[in-house]
């Protein structure tokens, strides 16, 4: 006897998520770190998650999380590059990209290395007041090859949409582990170390000279901006709807290369192992982080001493942090002054800490 699943006429058309999309936070909806950082001359994360601004010699930048986009299409935000120093002359080590680098163990299904290699198709909505050639770029990192295509800003300050293919890389799988194995690259500066060559289309071992021919300088006026948005990479020569992900299952996505933790007593406790101050507070994370993360830059300070008995006595930073799959655990090895044995180390209250594993 067959069976017959019944749903929701209502629900027909509605889609669950399977993550088709290869890029993370494509939207440009989740910013943990800021919503705006400005005076920005070199590489770092700064706003967007999983976004990473890969800078050097190109002028100085706000990067910020912007409501201006595309109308009609579903959007809520995008990433805006903004110049505000410029630089016309641009040496020849020059750089400026925005980039993304995902997880080998998350490609394997793309057979990178075999006859079967997918080709990748990268859609994306863009806007900038400077019209003219722009690149996108795959770069293997695993095996040291890349692929570059060429999109053109055709009308100025106007959202415009782009779709690019890559054919399938025969040559080099991807490691199927943790680390970074393929970088999404958006090119908006480059000086002649990279542009000096051939614009290579297909996938070969890298020369740095063909990686952005033809790139605009974005740097060359303080009038500049770019914006995008609706970032999709995906298997096949065809470029799907944008995969439109509940902001909870998207910001957990993210927050497996970075989260924030709301530093309070209540949270965690710790006790001095012995009066040479070794202790540790551990914070259970939300979602397991892909490696061991650093601390963001910053005090984070800890009462100890008397803290057990209502009394502050002193307070120190955290130097060092170790992990595991349930969360991870600040720790000191010294500066105490008083400390004696089995004393409690409490957090000092509303404090935020950021843990960073990204790639």
């Amino acid at each position: 006897m067959a069976i017959t699943r019944i749903g929701n006429p209502a629900l027909a058309n509605v889609r669950e998520p399977n993550f088709r999309n290869i890029i993370i936070n494509g939207d440009q909806s989740i910013a943990q770190r800021s919503t705006s950082v400005s005076s920005i001359t070199g590489t770092g994360y700064y706003t967007l998650d999983r976004f990473k601004t890969s800078m050097g010699t190109a002028g100085t930048w706000t990067q910020s999380q912007s409501t201006d986009v595309p109308t009609g299409q579903g959007f809520a935000n995008s990433l805006k590059m903004d110049c505000t120093t410029a630089n016309g002359s641009l040496s020849s080590g020059s750089s400026l990209a925005i980039q993304q680098g995902i997880e080998g163990q998350n490609l394997q299904y793309l057979k990178k290395g075999t006859s079967s290699a997918e080709s990748l198709t990268l859609s994306f909505w863009v806007k900038s007041n400077k019209t003219g050639t722009y690149i996108a770029e795959l770069f293997d990192g695993d095996n040291t090859r890349q692929a570059s295509q060429s999109y053109t800003i055709s009308s100025a300050n106007t959202w415009e949409k782009k779709t690019l293919t890559y054919a399938g890389d025969t040559t080099g799988a991807f490691g199927n582990d943790n680390g970074n194995s393929l970088s999404l690259n958006f090119w908006l500066v480059a000086g002649t170390n990279f542009t000096s060559g051939t614009l290579q289309t297909s996938f070969t071992s890298n020369t740095n000279a063909n990686r952005a021919v033809g790139q605009v300088n974005l740097a060359d006026s303080t009038s500049n901006e770019w914006y995008i948005t609706g970032i999709q990479l995906e298997a096949g020569s065809v470029a799907s709807d944008f995969e439109f992900l509940p902001h909870d299952v998207n910001k957990r996505r993210c927050q497996r290369y970075y989260q924030q933790v709301v530093q309070n007593s209540y949270l965690a406790g710790a006790r001095a192992n012995n009066t040479s101050a070794l202790w540790g507070i551990k914070f259970f994370t939300i979602t397991p982080l892909r490696a061991a993360p650093t601390i963001d830059a910053g005090t984070y300070q800890y009462y100890y001493g008397d803290a057990g008995n209502g009394a502050i006595s002193s307070s120190v930073t955290a130097t060092s942090v170790v992990t595991d799959d349930s969360g991870v655990t600040s720790r000191a090895d010294s500066g105490f002054t008083g400390l004696e044995d089995n004393e409690p180390v409490i957090p000092v209250a509303n404090s935020t800490i950021g843990y960073d594993s990204e790639l």
